[in-house]
């Protein structure tokens, strides 16, 4: 494609050869430059992509330009051939539960026959082969290449995770939404975002670009479902589990093996637990029929379905303990799974261990604490990634958040493993500990190192050793 074609009519200025010609590839990055590439530099406030245009070129690049994060979207949307228009994207948004409604959406249409691709948090998936994945939300040359494969792969649908920070740095810029669907909005991402209005309006940027023939799916339980939809253009369809809406959900039954929901007045058995996941299993349910699958059909793949990796995921121990790992990392999302487990197994002994990443919002800490103490027997608070804050200085912002009541209940071990060691052994039979915070996550970020930390492979040791 000759850059003239890739350029027109957007915010870009040529920094290298002319518009006519010929380009094999784009790249952002100087230093994944390849021989015939376009290299687009990004216009900067900390860094501008033009300080590394000579790098690009010595590397091999035909062409260079300079534009914006949105013009470098667009770019990589005419690139690729408008990729998203060539299936239905739907996208997630909401501070918890798009990782889960994603990986559930993706299971539920495959397991109907249907080639689909997913980009989520934990991996991106191109029909059925997984690509690792470093963003929530990636960057546009890489969603968009990723989506061409997809078409490539005659994916009929594909689904994908949409933050707030991708929404803001313009990585969905030209995309074709065929769905949106809002989740929930709670505390998190303050550490970039500033405030909650700024958070919550990027979260409603996404629902404002939505087209008329899209479809608009929110959750309106949430105090903000509504605002979401505010002056949307797309057509509007509202799910709740406490008040009438277009489609609801009741939680009839649930123990650790599973839940009896109530679906739109049809009972169904489904393996999740927990009124969020209530909720995940009402949005991806609503979402399918909304955009023609047949209700019967919905409901009896929706039987079939498993969690996401590293979301109230559990490991037995031979002594009646219950292991849950998940990726709780905000207030919200360990006020649910704690609320979950206490209803599950009201006589078990519920032990909560967890910690807060390291430059990261911090007010959110002293907020973890609180949630913990509400419901947990016993606290243990520890490590997450640390990042470049000190690990001590984290837990005690984090304990600054205890009552008297949450201190004589708490301790404090740094050493995450340790931690984990200490909450095995020293809970009570048939006790259930909950290590929230790293989830799917197989590593863990102290300093500028990254170290290989997978929880289950922990547990198992601590549980075949002691």
């Amino acid at each position: 494609m000759k850059v003239f074609e890739l350029i027109k009519g957007l915010n870009a200025n040529l920094l290298h050869a002319d518009a006519e010609t010929e380009v094999r590839a784009i790249c952002s990055d100087s230093r994944k430059v390849q021989e015939g590439d376009l290299f687009i530099a990004l216009k900067g406030s900390a860094a501008d992509g033009k300080d590394y245009l000579d790098q690009a070129l010595q590397k091999g690049a035909a062409a260079a330009i300079q534009t914006d994060r949105e013009g470098l979207a667009l770019i990589a949307d005419r690139f690729y051939g408008h990729p998203s228009g060539k299936l239905k994207l739907i996208g997630i948004t909401g501070t918890n539960g798009k990782t889960t409604t994603v990986t559930l959406l993706y299971q539920l249409f495959r397991r109907l026959g249907y080639e689909c691709g997913m980009l989520s948090t934990i991996a991106n998936y191109v029909g059925d082969e997984r690509i690792e994945t470093i963003n929530t939300t990636a960057d546009p040359i890489t969603i968009n290449s990723l989506l061409e494969r997809m078409v490539k792969k005659n994916c009929r649908y594909c689904f994908m995770e949409v933050s707030s920070i991708g929404v803001e740095q313009k990585r969905v810029a030209g995309l074709e939404f065929a769905a949106g669907i809002f989740s929930n909005l709670t505390h998190d991402h303050l550490d970039y975002h500033g405030t909650f209005a700024e958070y919550l309006r990027c979260k409603k940027a996404f629902f404002d670009s939505l087209p008329k023939k899209a479809l608009a799916l929110t959750n309106i339980d949430d105090k903000n479902g509504l605002v979401m939809t505010q002056n949307c253009k797309a057509r509007v369809v509202s799910y709740s589990c406490k008040k009438p809406a277009d489609h609801s959900c009741r939680i009839l039954e649930q123990s650790m093996d599973g839940s009896l929901l109530s679906l739109d007045n049809t009972e169904v058995w489904v393996r999740l637990i927990g009124e969020h996941n209530a909720y995940n299993l009402l949005a991806v349910y609503a979402c399918a029929v909304e955009i023609g699958i047949e209700k019967e059909e919905a409901l009896i793949a929706l039987s079939t379905l498993k969690g996401a990796p590293g979301r109230l995921e559990t490991i037995k121990a031979n002594d009646g303990k219950t292991v849950v790992i998940d990726y709780a990392h905000t207030p919200d999302a360990l006020d649910n799974v704690l609320k979950t487990l206490k209803a599950v197994c009201p006589q078990a002994e519920l032990v909560c261990l967890f910690g807060c990443g390291g430059d990261r919002d911090r007010s959110k800490r002293p907020e973890m604490a609180a949630v913990a103490q509400k419901y947990a027997d016993r606290i243990i608070v520890t490590s997450d990634n640390s990042r470049s804050e000190s690990t001590e200085l984290i837990i005690k912002e984090i304990c600054s958040g205890f009552s008297a009541e949450g201190k004589a209940k708490s301790i404090c071990i740094a050493d995450r493993k340790e931690a984990i060691r200490a909450a095995l052994l020293f809970s009570k039979p048939g006790a259930s500990i909950l290590l929230a915070g790293k989830g799917h996550e197989t590593y863990q970020i102290i300093g500028t190192e990254k170290h290989h930390f997978d929880e289950r492979e922990i547990v198992k040791e601590i549980l075949g050793n002691d």
